[in-house]
């Protein structure tokens, strides 16, 4: 099991619970915070993972960070490593991963790519993530090269109001400013705007609701290379999607709440898409037993395009038990 978020109370950049860090978690060090294209460079920075031999690679994560690392990190610099040993008219159409030990943010993470396969249309990586001579996450990757086929989608939510009229995260949490902690400090690299109340209310203010609906984007500009755009978004798609199993409840993270961990995390990616473009997380939890909470999310474009599916479940145990 991984520990991306501490069951004590710990979180990452996801927003998950630190009584400490509120909605982000961070080194207390710095005090100012990163935001628009400052916050998406430091994070391109992030992605630019260092080539220490063929097929290894060494990430780092920011200087502003939490404890442990983010899970939507590692699953994106994992991706980089394995991108980078495919060939360009190839995409990533999919990945599964597998958190089995907390990151520490202080030391650099290695990243051991195996080639599986290169078919003629297809192409599989098994990428390691490796601190302190041990995995802290592994991951499958497969890509295609383009061909026509059938298409059909699942049809947008109707019922959503447009990103400009949803207030920011900053905005919503400024009625709590006890639980902000070092939030504010956190670089904000993806404009995160809840349709509802986002899990990290006081308890108490929050309606249960069985799904939890959010814009965002990436909050400034990135290249226009379709693998950093898969990277973004998978990097994205980590941030609220387990929240969607609280909100079933109208439970929160936090005091009062709950603490969580990430235990696997699977993504389909079904259509092109910039990740710097608005798009809206469709989540919702089919089911929560044993501890454990199962979260499904759908990504669509501002314009209606399902564009990904994303799958998670974690350990989510009430603070204090």
């Amino acid at each position: 099991m991984a520990d991306q978020h501490d069951p004590a109370g710990r979180t990452d950049a996801a927003g998950r619970p630190d009584p400490d860090a509120g909605p982000g978690g961070g080194h207390p060090g710095s005090t100012e915070q990163l935001t628009g294209q400052a916050a998406v460079d430091d994070l391109l920075d992030v992605l630019d993972l260092e080539t220490i031999e063929v097929n290894l690679y060494r990430g780092r994560s920011p200087a502003v960070a939490p404890q442990r690392v983010f899970g939507g990190q590692v699953a994106a610099q994992a991706l980089v490593g394995a991108g980078r040993t495919v060939d360009a008219d190839r995409t990533v159409h999919s990945l599964h991963g597998y958190f089995v030990r907390a990151g520490d943010s202080s030391i650099p993470i290695v990243y051991s790519v195996e080639v599986i396969r290169d078919g003629r249309s297809f192409s599989v990586r098994r990428v390691t993530a490796i601190q302190h001579g041990r995995p802290i996450f592994f991951m499958s990757a497969s890509f295609q090269r383009a061909e026509a086929g059938l298409d059909h989608q699942a049809e947008m939510p109707a019922d959503v109001p447009p990103p400009e009229s949803v207030p920011t995260l900053a905005e919503r949490m400024a009625r709590y400013p006890e639980r902000l902690g070092i939030w504010s400090r956190v670089p904000q690299s993806v404009d995160v705007r809840y349709v509802g109340e986002p899990g990290w209310v006081k308890s108490g203010d929050r309606p249960a609701e069985v799904h939890q609906r959010a814009w965002l984007r990436v909050a400034g500009r990135l290249p226009d290379t379709p693998l950093l755009h898969a990277c973004a978004l998978t990097y994205a798609s980590d941030l609220t999607l387990l929240d969607s199993v609280l909100s079933w409840h109208g439970e929160v993270w936090g005091p009062d709440g709950f603490a969580g961990a990430s235990l696997d995390h699977a993504l389909w990616l079904h259509r092109p898409f910039r990740a710097d473009e608005w798009f809206l997380y469709d989540c919702s939890s089919p089911s929560a037993s044993g501890g454990r909470g199962l979260a499904t999310g759908r990504i669509f474009t501002i314009d209606g395009h399902h564009v990904a599916t994303v799958v998670q479940e974690g350990l989510l145990r009430r603070v204090g038990d």
